[in-house]
């Protein structure tokens, strides 16, 4: 790898507009040299030595400006083309059967009665990128450790199909079986790449586009942080990313190419497959998108390798001395480039070469056909491999590799290149025979003219299926495939969360700072305290994290090269190429990316990390949900806390930061497990558990369960009890347990509360039992969202087992027992705690911060939700009202006494605490 000097160069380029000319008389030798090459042998002359004088500056390492684009032609030159040591014709064939396979798959799930769609095109124009790949490049995981990571293009996951079926890895009832999961179960294959619905297969999901490339930087990242720290030896694994060139249009798929370029990835290359087509129609008509990432690859500091035209295109560039045809190249617009991938030679003749004599006379002794056949560098399986091994060569950059190709190539006129390819998902019977006429198969007409159409295999000793064992055997086993060799941890015992279990005494702390005392507890923990990874958006002090600064610092593999401004502080700021903290700047998607690459280290590399990620109030399941969706789907583990959480605890920061709803967005992703805890002992039973499950083993799940622990923390000081001790453990894991028992009134009535309003709830109990004579128990809901499940499951059970004996919900079960009328309160919306209203016993009313979030105190804004003690008050005295426990006229009483219609007569409450 390049020094750091060299890969995070302070000055990129530029010229020295302000250094004095030590040597004038040299300087205009120069520049008479190049007036005489521009009035001696032309401009392009003159253009073309200039090139080779910047590229020769950068071999001897002198800084020059970048070139933001680059000819529209190969990167490669024809002559530093290595050797390609495959068999070009049996790999030929091995792609031909492949491609045939992977159209027909989708076109049978297309049959009638079926009909569950599919996407041939994409695969069809990526198929020898893929390929190539395969055959030469992409490592197995067969010499035990993670082998190469592989993100491959969502919609082109027929064709990986189509080659595990050649290699006996699925069968065709499987392949039959193509996006019918459960009808079809075992065999249901699943529609794009999706892991935790082939947890033997598929490693990582991509079809949600822009997030394969944003998770593949940061898989090459964590592989990096993993070696860094001594936590595998994972040098030898290539990240590579295949991604579309419509795709390059989300804001996740270049968000973060500068972090690559900053830290020297040279362990990770994107294949962009630049078929110039998006689902409806060009990506870029009227433009060239394969030069505009170029640009905006080069300009965030990435090794570029351009692969445009096959090798049928190398004679005419060699004869192209005037520049004519490359000049051609570079003005064509891509519409008109995929016009002529639809049209015939003849027509390719007139509209591209015909406007210029030079041009003309390069293809006068070209037959229509051959011009017709003049083909893109993506299909090209010698241009592939030149661009694949400067790729891994190339060190100190990630590298891009931009491949023109076809959509629908080989599939016949009626889909390449056409608009609507994307869409098209079966094949009539002339497609099919042109298709198999242009790949060579032996398959006969009536094989396709009824029924449908055959698959086909050319026989487990043909020298093709020998010639895909013995590659992928060099390159250490067959991929896609997901192995978890990673075993359980050695967990810590009790001793390490008493600090939490005794509660915080006579000073006030927020529930953020509740769980930062555990996880200062757990990082010093000698079997497990390195495999925590800290991972935060810029806001480490603002969740009083900075303390873990001198002695876990934050991760940078360049180290700290600058004395830092606070250097002379106890908690300065510190940076270290072996640092365990992951500070990945202001990019909430980034820290999320992170999260799921630690998190699923367990799989990946065989070695278990336990990433903690932490961001700002609503900024974490709003922003970036789909990711928290792509977490589950590559079934990673870990902790996320939504710190400065609730939409009237964030005082001052107004409406896009005060969060009521991510408790209500963590319940719709399955595998999130949910809580909102109100003190630091509940804290410490749910880490705990959440390692147990996560990290330990049982009989029913040895290597621990797929999933991963929320926690909604909280900026508020508030006095933390020390645990009872009587505590109720199961309650707290299950959702609900009492934390107050009333003492005193005459009519009885319970409290549910979450969070940062159970102190409320205390305070509500206190004033009912003093001033109205009622008795309210006060319980902490841990969790709404594990509540409702259990009830949602208890139901399913007992509609499909109606002879058995019927399942009663936990929370059911809980409040069964308990008297009066029950009032739920939180900082939440009320649709959090209204999930579990049906299977609560008697009568249920639920109070919440609905609406938008708003700047003010806390107190203020809980008097304008209506969730503060004294209007918890008056809720528990309505629903008395309704049973007739109390006179009606009590309720204007209260509202008159506590002044609830009026915000400013609430006290501010309390202020401050960022953590």
């Amino acid at each position: 790898m390049a020094s750091g000097s060299d890969r995070n160069p302070i000055i990129i380029g530029g010229l020295p507009s302000q250094v004095p000319d030590f040597d004038p008389e040299e300087t205009q030798e120069w520049l008479d040299s190049l007036d005489a090459a521009v009035d001696e042998r032309g401009r392009e002359r003159a253009r073309y030595l200039m090139l080779r004088l910047i590229e020769r500056a950068r071999e001897k390492r002198v800084a020059v400006p970048e070139m933001r684009s680059t000819d529209y032609i190969n990167t490669i030159a024809t002559k530093d083309e290595p050797f390609f040591p495959g068999n070009e014709e049996i790999e030929r064939k091995i792609l031909n059967a492949t491609r045939w396979n992977a159209a027909v798959m989708v076109s049978r799930a297309q049959r009638p009665g079926i009909g569950v769609g599919g996407h041939i095109a994409t695969f069809a124009s990526s198929a020898s990128l893929y390929d190539v790949g395969f055959n030469h490049f992409f490592r197995g995981k067969d010499e035990g450790d993670g082998g190469d990571q592989i993100f491959f293009q969502g919609h082109a996951s027929p064709g990986v199909y189509a080659r595990a079926f050649l290699l006996d890895r699925l069968s065709e009832p499987q392949l039959d079986a193509f996006r019918q999961e459960k009808s079809k179960a075992p065999n249901g294959l699943s529609s794009y790449p999706h892991p935790r619905l082939m947890p033997d297969f598929w490693e990582f999901p991509t079809v949600s586009m822009g997030l394969g490339p944003l998770g593949a930087i940061y898989q090459a990242r964590m592989n990096r942080y993993m070696e860094a720290r001594g936590i595998a030896d994972t040098s030898p694994s290539h990240v590579w990313a295949y991604l579309g060139d419509g795709e390059m249009d989300e804001p996740e798929s270049l968000g973060q190419l500068s972090l690559a370029a900053r830290e020297g990835l040279d362990n990770l290359t994107f294949v962009v497959n630049c078929n110039l087509q998006r689902l409806d129609g060009p990506v870029r008509g009227n433009g060239k998108i394969m030069q505009e990432l170029e640009s905006q690859f080069r300009g965030a500091g990435w090794n570029v390798i351009k692969l445009v035209w096959d090798r049928s295109w190398d004679p005419l560039l060699a004869q192209d001395r005037d520049g004519i045809l490359v000049n051609k190249l570079n003005s064509t617009p891509d519409g008109q480039f995929q016009t002529y991938a639809t049209e015939t030679g003849a027509y390719i003749r007139q509209h591209f070469f015909g406007d210029d004599h030079r041009l003309r006379a390069m293809v006068e002794n070209m037959t229509d056909d051959q011009i017709l056949h003049l083909g893109r560098g993506g299909h090209d399986h010698k241009k592939i491999y030149a661009a694949y091994a400067a790729a891994k060569a190339h060190k100190g950059q990630p590298t891009v590799i931009l491949a023109q190709t076809v959509k629908g190539w080989t599939l016949g006129p009626n889909f390449e290149g056409r608009n609507a390819t994307h869409q098209m998902k079966k094949l009539t019977v002339d497609d099919l025979k042109r298709f198999r006429d242009r790949l060579h198969l032996p398959i006969p007409d009536k094989d396709l003219e009824h029924g449908a159409p055959p698959y086909y295999h050319p026989g487990r000793d043909s020298e093709e299926i020998q010639y895909m064992h013995d590659r992928r055997k060099a390159l250490g086993g067959y991929v896609p495939t997901r192995v978890v060799r990673s075993k359980p941890l050695q967990l810590p015992g009790d001793k390490v969360y008493a600090g939490a279990k005794k509660g915080s005494g006579q000073q006030k702390i927020a529930t953020t700072m509740a769980f930062v005392r555990v996880l200062k507890d757990l990082m010093r923990d000698k079997e497990i305290g390195k495999r925590f990874v800290p991972i935060a958006p810029d806001e480490y002090r603002t969740f009083g994290m900075d303390a873990f600064f001198p002695s876990a610092k934050i991760y940078n593999p360049l180290g700290q090269q600058y004395e830092s401004v606070d250097r002379e502080l106890l908690l300065a700021y510190k940076e270290s190429p072996t640092g365990q903290m992951l500070h990945d700047g202001i990019s909430e998607a980034g820290c999320t990316a992170s999260l799921i690459a630690a998190g699923s280290a367990y799989a990946t590399h065989g070695e278990p990390l336990i990433p903690i990620y932490v961001f700002y109030s609503m900024f974490g399941f709003q922003r970036t949900g789909d990711q928290f969706w792509q977490m589950a789907d590559q079934l990673a583990r870990g902790f996320v806390l939504g710190a400065t959480a609730g939409r009237t605890t964030l005082t001052g920061e107004g409406l896009q930061h005060a969060d009521g709803h991510s408790q209500l967005l963590a319940s719709t992703n399955p595998a999130c497990v949910a809580y909102d805890p109100a003190y630091g002992y509940e804290i410490a039973h749910i880490v705990k558990d959440g390692l147990r499950r996560m990290y330990g083993a049982s009989a029913e799940f040895p290597h621990g369960e797929d999933i991963f622990y929320y926690l909604t923390v909280y900026n508020e000081p508030i006095l933390h009890p020390a645990e009872p001790a009587d505590v109720d453990v199961e309650g707290i894991l299950k959702g609900l347990h009492r934390v107050r028992p009333a003492e005193k009134g005459r009519h009885a009535a319970q409290i549910l509360a979450s969070g940062v309003a159970v102190p409320w709830a205390v305070e509500a109990q206190r004033i009912l039992a003093d001033e109205w004579n009622v008795k309210a128990d006060v319980w902490s809901a841990t969790s709404w969202n594990e509540l409702r499940r259990d009830a949602v499951a208890a139901e399913e059970h007992n509609l499909l087992h109606p002879e058995e004996e019927q399942r009663v919900p936990y929370v059911t079960r809980k409040l069964q027992s308990a008297e009066g009328p029950k009032v739920a309160v939180s900082d939440w919306m009320r649709s959090v705690p209204d999930q579990i209203a049906r299977w609560v016993p008697g009568t249920y009313q639920s109070l919440g911060a609905d609406g938008f979030g708003f700047a003010d105190t806390r107190g203020a804004a809980r008097r304008f939700f209506h969730i503060d003690a004294q209007s918890i008050v008056l809720a528990v005295l309505t629903e008395l009202a309704k049973e007739g426990k109390v006179d009606r006229s009590l309720l204007k009483q209260a509202i008159d006494r506590y002044q609830l219609l009026d915000v400013t007569a609430a006290e501010a409450g309390e202020a401050g605490g960022d953590a």
